[in-house]
C-alpha cells in the first residue's frame, strides 16, 4: 500500500470515528488527490480551525475557486459547521477530510466526477 493509500485510510478512519459519517471512498480518494502534494506536508495537510486567515483561504481557494460557489454568506457558516463536526479541540484536522465534508455539505460531488 502506497503512502497516499495509507493517508486515505487514515482520513476515512477520521470520518468514521471523529465525524460520525460513513465515507464515500471514491469521493474521498478524488478529494485527496485534488489536494495534491499538500497531503504529504505536515503543516499543509492540516487545517488550523481557529485561524481566521486559514478559514478565509479555504473559503476563497476551495469553496469559491474549486467548487465554484458564490460568496453569499453561506460559506463561512458551513466551514465552521465542518470544523465543529470534526471537533474544535481535535489537534489534527486533515485538509482532505475538511474538503471532503465541505464537498458533501454543498452537494458538489460532481466537481470530482
Amino acid at each position: 500500500m502506497g503512502k497516499r493509500d495509507e493517508l486515505i485510510a487514515k482520513y476515512a478512519d477520521d470520518l468514521r470515528n471523529k465525524c460520525g459519517m460513513q465515507p464515500d471512498m471514491d469521493l474521498l480518494r478524488k478529494v485527496t488527490i485534488g489536494c495534491g502534494p499538500a497531503i504529504y506536508n505536515d503543516d499543509a495537510s492540516t487545517v488550523a480551525g481557529s485561524d481566521p486567515e486559514e478559514l478565509e483561504t479555504i473559503k476563497r481557494n476551495f469553496l469559491m475557486k474549486k467548487l465554484g460557489l458564490p460568496d453569499d454568506g453561506d460559506l463561512m457558516p458551513a466551514i465552521n459547521s465542518v470544523i465543529e463536526t470534526y471537533g474544535r479541540s481535535e489537534r489534527n484536522k486533515y485538509r482532505a477530510v475538511v474538503y471532503y465534508m465541505l464537498t458533501k455539505h454543498f452537494g458538489k460531488e460532481a466537481k470530482y466526477a
